[in-house]
């Protein structure tokens, strides 16, 4: 079949992400080939110092990404989009999204990258015997019953975007093991909440007027594979305001960003592991044993498919590059040259391999929020630099770059060095890899592990998400989604490989040492309102 006759006849899947500078949409074949895609840019809100998106923008943005892919399938084949084989909704893990039993909407969306729950964390780490970091749902939850919030007494369902979107469209409270796992522990032996930690929780709260048993306020847990509902009429609506989708179409449990950027990198066996990379960084390796104790700098989550995972999560990565990008391009402006984004952004990146191997003195710090991995609360984007530092663009853009990897090598150092897990490759995805060849090559001497990016990389999510939807409706019996994706999606796929290089390493520890000791300089800087 050609791709008018694939669209028509709904061999297709069609994946939402919605990221935290971007809500993409992507329409794929049964063969994996993208055929029409649609974005909405957005950006969270600081309300009352509580990062936020207004759940209104949600649905407009959605509609407004979706538009676009089906004007794109409109113009290209000459086909109006009615139906399609299956869907995915991922979206930034974590987070906040607490509902009455009107389902209402509580208190407004707390995002991942709030760092208020420091108390709450402790506190169910230390019960737990567990490493919950501030991000979860469960730290939002218990920071809420800590603060004796009003709203805590209405309380019917907590889910993430994710799940939440999920639900509008389909009616169904469920959620991919690996999104849930960013709300409360689990158990891989069993693909659910962990039982012993939910007792342990409920015993917790027997006297503090939290009446609610955690288990039946969590949405359900379901794995890659299984059918997690279908289009409702009115989510039918919901994404496409014109009418024309059809309900009844089949979609995959909701999934965390996590989750489809091991699905993008085909890194959901035990052994791969992969770096995403735009607003946030993290890391996940596929562990083959648990690790030896609880560290605070690492969270245990799993595979869409529910193997357990190691993720060194930093809460900031390219927003001060975006920062320096707008900078850069004002100044152009006024000298009355007018460039694309896109143009600017190749120059910053590739003047970076041109800079000094340790950056010549040039350190930046990259936080505009809070870092919890370096104990930071919040965050004051920072340049620093000694007098006699070699402050040129070149060293500005390596600094850059450096700095949106810096702490996640800090993270990283304690799986290879204290828990000599062994890393043969990683696969990296997302924004800060669109200039080819640059950041992979810096990342893989940083990280001291070869970096390999597919063709693939820059759709990150919204093509994982499709891909997961695809894998539930053409699944054989008994197939996993290793061998689903190791066979039938990335057979034949085009990867490159940056091996690490001695001097950009040496270079890159140079800098980390100077970066560690000025980050004593941040909490004084947070005194800068």
């Amino acid at each position: 079949m050609d791709n008018k006759q694939i669209i028509e006849s709904a061999n297709t899947s069609l994946g939402v992400e919605f990221g935290s500078t971007r809500i993409k949409a992507v329409l794929l074949s049964d063969s994996g080939e993208m055929l029409a895609s649609g974005n909405f840019d957005w950006e969270n809100d600081l309300v009352d110092g509580i990062f936020t998106y207004p759940l209104e923008k949600v649905i407009s943005g959605l509609q407004t990404a979706y538009k676009a892919l089906k004007t794109e399938v409109k113009e290209k084949y000459g086909v109006v989009l009615c139906n399609i084989g299956s869907i995915g909704i991922s979206a930034m893990m974590h987070g906040y999204l607490a509902f009455n039993m009107d389902g209402e909407l509580l208190v407004p969306f707390r995002t991942w990258r709030n760092t208020i729950t420091a108390e709450a964390a402790d506190k169910l780490t230390n019960a737990l015997g567990f490493n919950i970091p501030q991000r979860w749902s469960i730290a939002h939850l218990e920071q809420a019953i800590i603060n004796k919030e009003d709203h805590i007494k209405d309380i019917d369902f907590i889910t993430t975007l994710s799940g939440y979107v999920h639900f509008l469209l389909t009616g169904e409270k469920v959620l991919g093991i690996g999104d849930a796992s960013g709300m409360f522990p689990i158990d891989s032996e069993i693909n659910d909440y962990n039982a012993q930690m939910i007792s342990v929780f409920d015993d917790l709260h027997k006297n503090d007027g939290f009446n609610r048993k955690i288990a039946d306020i969590l949405p359900k847990v379901l794995v890659a594979g299984e059918n997690a509902g279908s289009l409702t009429e009115s989510g039918a609506l919901i994404i496409d305001p014109e009418g024309d989708l059809k309900a009844g179409i089949p979609l995959c449990p909701p999934e965390g960003d996590a989750g489809t950027g091991m699905t993008a990198t085909n890194s959901v066996d035990y052994k791969t592991g992969n770096v995403s990379a735009g607003t946030s960084v993290f890391a996940m390796i596929v562990l083959e044993k648990a690790l030896s104790k609880v560290y605070t700098e690492i969270d245990m989550v799993t595979t869409p498919d529910g193997k357990p995972v190691a993720m060194v999560h930093c809460n900031n990565c390219t927003s001060d590059i975006d920062a320096y990008i707008k900078l850069i391009s004002q100044i152009l402006k006024d000298f009355g040259l007018d460039l694309k984004k896109s143009e600017i952004y190749d120059k910053l990146y590739e003047n970076a391999l041109g800079g000094d191997k340790n950056c010549g003195g040039v350190i930046t710090y990259n936080f505009f929020s809070g870092e919890p991995i370096l104990d930071l609360p919040e965050g004051r984007p920072t340049l620093i630099r000694a007098p006699k530092a070699d402050f040129s663009f070149k060293n500005l853009a390596r600094s850059l770059v450096f700095s949106s990897f810096a702490a996640l090598k800090i993270g990283m150092d304690i799986l290879t060095e204290k828990e000599n897990v062994k890393i043969e490759k990683m696969l990296g995805h997302g924004g800060l890899f669109k200039t080819e060849g640059v950041s992979q090559k810096l990342m893989a001497s940083a990280l001291n592990v070869p970096i390999a990016v597919m063709s693939s990389a820059a759709e990150g999510g919204a093509w994982g998400i499709a891909t997961l939807a695809q894998f539930m409706r053409k699944r054989e019996e008994n197939e996993t989604l290793g061998d689903y994706l190791n066979n039938k999606v990335f057979a034949s796929a085009e990867i490159t490989v940056k091996e690490p290089d001695d001097d950009d390493r040496n270079g890159f520890n140079e800098y980390l040492n100077s970066y560690k000791n000025g980050v004593l300089a941040q909490s004084g800087a947070v005194k800068i309102n």
